[in-house]
């Protein structure tokens, strides 16, 4: 089933996100995902047992747009794509999450200064007819980064809402010495990749 106009439903708080849909020119309305119920997160971030980053930023992706999905339905809403992404940082095999404190965004910046770890941006999209999902991975080098500079990025307040504790559209540009892939995926949302999806669910794009 077509949608039966050219919103879509975007499931995430980012902003960053928003403006990414807003410079391709898709037109969405937010369905909050909430993180403080009594039973606690709509849907829960934490990573499971032995599970690969790849896996991990994929299933939280899908269960995001799931829910997102259920919620329309549940709500009886008018009839969209539901969108959802999640983002992960990864080095080692380690995944690198939201820093929760000032000396955990550090030791992050440590672990990356002068040298390449990955960025995964899953994207899921459900509809009427449709469960898509599409992994973008992009490879950052960065410089090597003196302590004094760790730390006044640390004093920012960028880091702690970013996935491996920096953001590309914002200072931590000046530590990138090289990138291979999405600049939007890193920021998080691949604008081709997502477009694919939404051309795919009867959502019209140049």
């Amino acid at each position: 089933m077509k949608p039966i106009d050219k919103k879509i439903y975007l499931a995430s708080k980012s902003p960053r996100r928003r403006e990414l849909l807003r410079q391709i020119g898709v037109e969405f309305e937010l369905l909050t995902l909430r993180n403080d119920t009594p039973r606690g997160p709509d849907v829960t971030e934490l990573v499971n047992p032995g599970e690969a980053a790849i896996d991990y930023v994929a299933r939280v992706a899908r269960e995001k747009a799931a829910f997102g999905w259920n919620m329309v339905q549940h709500r009886r809403l008018t009839l969209r794509p539901v969108l959802a992404a999640d983002t992960t940082v990864t080095i080692d095999g380690a995944i690198l999450g939201k820093p929760g404190s000032p000396n955990e965004a550090m030791e992050m910046l440590e672990r990356l200064s002068g040298r390449t770890h990955q960025v995964m941006t899953a994207i899921a999209v459900y509809h009427t007819d449709m469960q898509r999902q599409v992994t973008q991975v992009s490879q950052v080098r960065f410089a090597k980064l003196s302590a004094a500079s760790i730390k006044a990025y640390c004093s920012t307040p960028e880091p702690y809402d970013k996935a491996g504790g920096y953001g590309l559209q914002g200072l931590a540009a000046l530590f990138v010495e090289h990138i291979e892939g999405s600049h939007s995926g890193i920021v998080g949302l691949p604008l081709f990749e997502t477009a694919q999806l939404l051309r795919e669910a009867g959502i019209p794009l140049a």
